[in-house]
């Protein structure tokens, strides 16, 4: 039998999940697993930095895309000869990563997934801002996405994944396109952009179709550009939740493995939601480098 580690935000999505109730769903399905319940990520950082030393080789992210990006970033480092597996149980506000799989967000169905787990390896992204380096699973944002990031924190989790499109039109509304120069692989684009988006995953923002084009195994971002002024966002934002917007005139769109995006230092840069400094990263793919349980 599998012994899995579960990690559980228990303050994700609008009311949160009890912990009582995730171990009765997971003795029901006669599963072996140990729930920790995270108070802050330092709590989730030592918890799983045990379970590996304990010989844990199986994960369980329970929370939004935010606890699965502590958990990548806690496991991939550790990750040597052994291979790690990682379910997600999908119960933030936003949890767009499990999306591209067109996966409910039942938290029977995720645990069912657990029973006979059917790993398939995926990419993942690694940002390198100020010499330091932060992985990431779904995609990540250089502009007024990650400015968004940092106002949705402070927006009421009863709102739900609606509060990740209020809070971009708030950031929209006093953000400056800025003028910056974004190399993918051997290709530049050099102008002006409200934001660079490097997405792995299909879906970001509460369910924005942003990368429609995407895969999570092809060693591949899809990177897309959009241009200023910021005025052009009143016809593109609806169609970036139809996920028709790459046609639009003011987005530029590249397929890569290696992007380096440079301009004013002052700039946002956010991954999985999580806000990660300001300046210009670069970003790396590295091919297959985890198995997610699907």
């Amino acid at each position: 039998m599998i012994r899995w580690f579960a990690v559980i935000n228990p303050t994700a999505g609008r009311r949160g999940l009890p912990v009582a109730h995730l171990r009765e769903i997971a003795d029901r399905y006669e599963l072996d697993v140990t729930f920790v319940a995270s108070s802050s990520i330092a709590d989730a950082v030592k918890a799983v930095t045990r379970a590996v030393a304990d010989g844990f080789t199986h994960f369980v992210s329970v929370g939004g895309d935010g606890t699965a990006h502590v958990l990548i970033n806690t496991l991939l480092p550790l990750q040597g000869s052994q291979r790690f597996a990682l379910a997600v149980v999908a119960s933030g506000s936003g949890s767009d990563l499990v999306r591209t799989f067109g996966h409910s967000r039942s938290i029977e169905e995720a645990f069912q997934r657990l029973i006979f787990p059917d790993r398939y390896p995926i990419d993942v992204g690694v940002i390198v801002l100020d010499e330091q380096r932060t992985y990431f699973l779904n995609a990540a944002n250089v502009g007024v996405a990650a400015a968004s990031a940092a106002v949705a924190v402070h927006l009421p989790r009863f709102l739900g994944g609606l509060r990740y499109i209020i809070a971009f039109w708030i950031a929209l509304a006093r953000y400056r396109s800025r003028a910056v120069t974004v190399t993918v692989d051997r290709h530049q684009f050099r102008g002006r952009a409200i934001n660079v988006v490097v997405a792995n995953g299909q879906f970001f923002g509460g369910g924005m179709n942003i990368a429609a084009r995407a895969s999570m195994a092809d060693g591949l971002f899809d990177i897309q550009v959009f241009m200023g002024p910021k005025r052009q966002a009143f016809t593109v934002m609806p169609r970036v939740l139809r996920g028709t917007h790459l046609t639009h005139h003011s987005v530029q769109r590249y397929v890569g493995k290696e992007i380096a995006v440079s301009g004013k230092a002052d700039v946002l840069v956010e991954a999985d939601g999580e806000l990660i400094g300001r300046g210009g990263p670069t970003i790396n793919v590295l091919p297959r480098a985890i198995d997610l349980v699907i």
